[in-house]
């Protein structure tokens, strides 16, 4: 049976080059932390190569590179003597194609189309308007003419196979005579332009080598949850993280059933984006999500509201647009439009016909422009990943009702759309699915690259046109988590985010001094122009958040910056793309680059001047990643400061030989062990109370307390935050709750009211814990 409760994970990125024998001989350094459980990424068989193991194939099974089933045991063996668990990430919405070859069943759907054995595994658009006269489009080719570039290729005891330059595909029986275009046009697929906006089959966002599965089909189900019954009935895993159930046709029975296969004490995680104001829906069998809505508060209760006015007019001088919530909204909305009539145009179709298909007696004639343009309003002005979660009631239809009313010339197509997408079915799934995707490649994969006020908000789950958050919200925020959510994970960094936590700490310490901070860009910019003033801004808080504190930029950091300022600028998509590439353009960002690199030193005195208040903030924020309501994940590194930006930036290997005496492994270790030690202050039914200061600087003081529901609290946490402009705090003071208290890091004990200077004085933040040996509880 699964072990004691998740009170903090460590998060393993596994690959070829990091395997289960590899984790197995960093056990004693992650046990030694006072984590409870082991959180590893994906471990099925993946495409070759893989970093990630989110692209993995069938046959279902436990990937021999990482150590296979004799080494997964090995580890739950191994982590088991120290006390940890193990929890592992699955992938139920899409498998790899990238290499047909590497995966059985989508070689065998190509091979034989509708006749297939897993021809229904997959979300495959069969349709004769699918603009490929029925058959599986498969967007590999560079242009029409390239249909002539076939080349056939026999394949000793099969059928052979039909080349275009390194891809391979099957070739259905009987069909290998004559030219390749000749065999081509036999296929049940057909080979299209990668951009002819034609594709046969679901994808994972706009990922043509991730091809979606139907797991609201019970036998696709069973056949791809097979790795997962073994591991539960072998009692190898004690929980399992569920990637991007959004994407799946209908989640909430997904959920359901994976519930039932895991059974009832396991925990059971989603990685579900929130937009903020949405909650998760209460009827989910799971403990919670991921955690990236706590991202955001933790790290927006550190930003300084009064620096974002000033942020806002650097934006408009440098980008003609101030980068505030009006802005971003506009900039959203046209954004989504876009995406889904440039990247999406099959999806939509498929959608478009979905909704004809479930009203097919209706009296209204639409043209399908008319339907496109009214379903692109409704993908675009949702606001969130998918809207048909309970929870949410009658936000879909409030919307197509609104619409209807502010569009009335495309009445008609509303009141078509309405009755298909707001009831279970086809329609509504896929109008869910096309949500989501659009949203992710639209926010999270381009616009959070195209404005630059404060870059730190702009993360997975975050909410850049309300970047700071009050006390009063932030508190709130955490009673609820810990009456509705007291088991969801809290992570602060992830294989996806943006930035690491550090860096986003690090950048968010600009809102305290938003005028030195424009003083820094206008002297760069007149030293050395960047060759587009939204880049040059863009890039230099990324360059502030990672530039060291303590010497030049080495030559590896440099690589890294290239190689960031190169993902940047083509995911903005507004001088560059990874399709068109304007190498005039990047190559100039390229050089400016390296001028600011190589005049270090208006950049690098102020990373020196502000360590003091960025290094206070990285530990605030772990601390109350830690202490608020869930259990916090370490992402791999993160117990010492690092410096990483988006993948595969925050992939790289970690160095576990660096010192354990470090202030950031310090507080982890200390916190977590507390945690381990009493779960029964943190976990389901325990208890979040807010402290309040009382004087001039009570407003920069962030204080709870944790403890037994019922009971006062047995944990106190205090940290300032603000602290470029923290008043004097000898004339401000926090009342404790009865009872004597001891800094967990520090040993000073405390009690009664306690004056901020005296309580904050050797360490910040402060965890007390409560001396129960006193007599005084």
């Amino acid at each position: 049976m699964p072990t004691g409760p998740v009170t903090a994970t460590y998060r393993l990125q596994l690959n070829a080059d990091f395997t289960f024998d590899d984790a197995r001989h960093q056990l004693d350094h992650i046990a030694g932390l006072g984590v409870s459980h082991l959180y590893l990424s994906p471990i099925q068989t993946a495409v070759d190569g893989s970093t990630h193991g989110y692209d993995w194939v069938p046959p279902p099974a436990v990937s021999p590179v990482l150590g296979g089933i004799d080494g997964l045991r090995a580890l739950r063996s191994a982590a088991a003597e120290r006390g940890l668990g193990i929890i592992v990430d699955i992938v139920p919405n899409h498998t790899g194609v990238e290499d047909p070859r590497q995966n059985p069943w989508w070689w065998d759907v190509l091979r034989h189309g509708h006749d297939s054995a897993f021809a229904s595994y997959f979300d495959i658009d069969w349709s004769s308007a699918n603009g490929a006269d029925g058959k599986l489009a498969l967007p590999v080719l560079g242009g029409p003419g390239d249909v002539d570039a076939l080349e056939v290729f026999p394949n000793a005891g099969q059928t052979g196979e039909l080349g275009f330059y390194e891809h391979r595909f099957p070739l259905a029986p009987g069909t290998a005579q004559g030219s390749g275009a000749e065999v081509h046009d036999r296929q049940h697929y057909r080979l299209v332009p990668w951009d002819s906006g034609v594709i046969g089959y679901r994808r994972f966002f706009a990922v043509n080598g991730l091809a979606g599965l139907r797991q609201e089909d019970a036998d696709v189900y069973a056949a791809t949850h097979r790795v997962v019954q073994d591991l539960v009935a072998e009692d190898l895993v004690d929980g399992i993280r569920v990637d991007h159930p959004d994407g799946l046709t209908a989640p909430v029975e997904y959920l359901q059933r994976l519930r039932d296969t895991i059974g009832p004490d396991r925990l059971l995680l989603i990685e579900k984006i929130l937009s903020r104001g949405e909650p998760l829906d209460p009827s989910l069998p799971v403990q919670g999500t991921t955690g990236y809505e706590q991202l955001r508060r933790v790290g927006a209760v550190l930003v300084d509201p009064r620096g974002i006015e000033e942020l806002s007019e650097l934006h408009l001088r440098v980008a003609g647009d101030r980068g505030d919530s009006r802005w971003l909204h506009d900039a959203e909305h046209a954004l989504k439009l876009a995406t889904l009539h440039h990247t999406f145009p099959a999806e939509l179709g498929r959608l478009r016909r979905s909704v004809r298909a479930a009203t097919p007696d209706s009296a209204v004639e639409v043209t399908d422009a008319d339907l496109d343009a009214a379903l692109a309003l409704i993908l675009a002005g949702l606001g969130v990943y998918r809207a048909d979660y309970p929870v949410l009631g009658d936000k879909l239809a409030d919307l197509v009702d609104e619409l209807r009313i502010r569009e009335p010339g495309l009445a008609d197509a509303f009141a078509v759309i309405g009755p298909a997408v707001t009831v279970p079915g086809e329609a509504s799934s896929r109008l869910a699915q096309v949500c989501g995707a659009v949203t992710a490649k639209s926010v999270e994969d381009c616009l959070f690259y195209r404005t630059a006020r404060l870059v730190s908000s702009q993360e997975v789950g975050g909410d850049p046109g309300l970047p700071a958050m009050g006390l009063d919200d932030f508190h709130t925020a955490n009673r609820i988590r810990a009456g509705q959510w007291p088991s969801a994970m809290t992570a602060l960094s992830t294989h996806d985010t943006k930035r690491d936590e550090d860096v986003r700490a690090r950048i968010g310490v600009l809102s305290q001094v938003p005028g030195r901070w424009a003083d820094v860009v206008a002297q760069i910019e007149d030293r050395t122009p960047a060759p587009d003033p939204l880049t040059g801004l863009f890039l230099l808080q990324n360059m502030f958040g990672v530039w060291p504190s303590d010497g030049p930029v080495d030559d590896d950091l440099r690589t890294r910056l290239h190689d960031y300022a190169t993902k940047a600028i083509r995911e903005a998509g507004l001088r560059t793309t990874w399709t068109e590439v304007d190498t005039d353009f990047e190559d100039a960002t390229h050089r400016w680059i390296d001028a600011v690199v190589d005049e270090p030193g208006t950049l690098g005195s102020l990373v020196a001047e502000l360590a003091p208040h960025w290094r206070s903030d990285s530990l605030t924020q772990k601390a109350l990643s830690m202490l608020t309501p869930g259990f916090p994940d370490i992402y791999q590194g993160t117990e010492w400061f690092t410096d990483s930006l988006v993948d595969p930036d925050n992939r790289r290997p970690v160095d576990y030989t660096r010192s354990v005496d470090h202030p950031k492994t310090r507080l982890v270790t200390a916190i977590a062990t507390l945690r381990r030690d009493h779960p029964d202050l943190f976990g389901p039914g325990s208890a979040y109370v807010r402290l309040i200061a009382d004087g001039p600087a009570a407003d920069h003081l962030i204080a709870f307390g944790r403890g037994a529901h019922g009971a006062e609290p047995a944990v106190v946490f205090a940290a300032p935050r603000w602290t470029v402009s923290l008043p004097d705090l000898s004339a401000t003071t926090l009342r404790l709750p009865p009872g004597r208290w001891r800094d967990l890091l520090s040993g000073n004990d405390f009690d009664g009211v306690v004056g901020l200077s005296e309580l904050l004085a050797e360490t910040a933040p402060v965890v007390l814990v409560a001396d129960t040996t006193s007599g005084e509880r």
